[in-house]
């Protein structure tokens, strides 16, 4: 009689990178519950800046709707005051808002892994946090410099993980079978104003885009919306447009794509 092979293949250990983008970061709780509707649910998620602080709160336990919530009528004052050392804001009031939120401290406490990164000012180079205390770490990556001072942590200056790393997929790479990257940043050269902070931040978001381009290759699948290009970095007005681009993007993207194949 033949023998019967009764091996349960193992199950594709599915990875998830979130980019920066400030508000445009709405895109990637828009994105998480269209996957959720395909029964997509990620086993370890990497986030820098705006994707560091959705995936948190995400591995945290967070529905995408709610996260969605929590950011609808915040304003950049409400989570900002001047601060004329070392930036023009404090991030006080941001910290506060996100810590009242989390409900774990600590990496290790969350329902899954993350990994998120910032840029060492000190030393010029990123860097990859996956444990001990979280609220910190999400802060000193989406510190962006200039606008907000320097993170301290361990007596080390931290600034936003896009400066160097803008979409932190190579940072899982290895440590999944198929990976999903959501850039909320794609390059696309929307019209600005001459002024002194639209040109620096433009100049600012055109250095951070040019990183990610080895990261977008070796994605799975890529979920870049091109609608994002629309947006500011602080659009905070239009949270609901972002949100929902990021969900109906996702859906357009995997309908047209072969991707459900591969993770079945």
């Amino acid at each position: 009689m033949e023998k019967i092979n009764h091996t349960v293949m193992p199950k594709q250990r599915i990875g998830i990178a979130l980019s920066g983008g400030g508000i445009k970061g709405l895109c990637h709780a828009g994105a998480l519950k269209a996957l959720e509707e395909y029964g997509i649910k990620p086993d370890i998620i990497s986030g820098v800046s705006a994707g560091a602080i959705v995936g948190a709160l995400y591995a945290d336990g967070h529905s995408p709707d709610e996260i969605g919530d929590f950011f609808r009528n915040v304003t950049f004052r409400q989570m900002t005051k001047i601060e004329m050392h070392g930036g023009f804001f404090k991030i006080n009031e941001f910290e506060n808002f996100l810590d009242e939120r989390l409900r774990a401290k600590n990496f290790e406490d969350l329902q899954i892994e993350l990994k998120i990164v910032a840029t060492d000012l000190d030393k010029g180079k990123s860097v990859t946090f996956s444990q001990g205390t979280l609220l910190q770490k999400i802060i000193a990556s989406c510190t962006v410099p200039v606008l907000f001072a320097p993170t301290a942590i361990d007596g080390i200056n931290y600034v936003d993980g896009g400066v160097l790393k803008n979409f932190p997929v190579s940072t899982i790479r290895e440590d999944c079978d198929v990976l999903i990257g959501i850039n909320a940043s794609p390059m696309v050269a929307a019209e600005y104003k001459l002024g002194i902070m639209s040109v620096a931040m433009r100049s600012y978001h055109f250095m951070m885009k040019a990183n990610t381009l080895h990261d977008k290759e070796i994605c799975d699948i890529l979920i870049e919306p091109t609608d994002m290009g629309n947006y500011d970095t602080f659009d905070v007005g239009k949270g609901n447009e972002i949100f929902e681009v990021g969900y109906t993007s996702t859906k357009k993207i995997i309908e047209e794509s072969n991707f459900l194949s591969k993770i079945k």
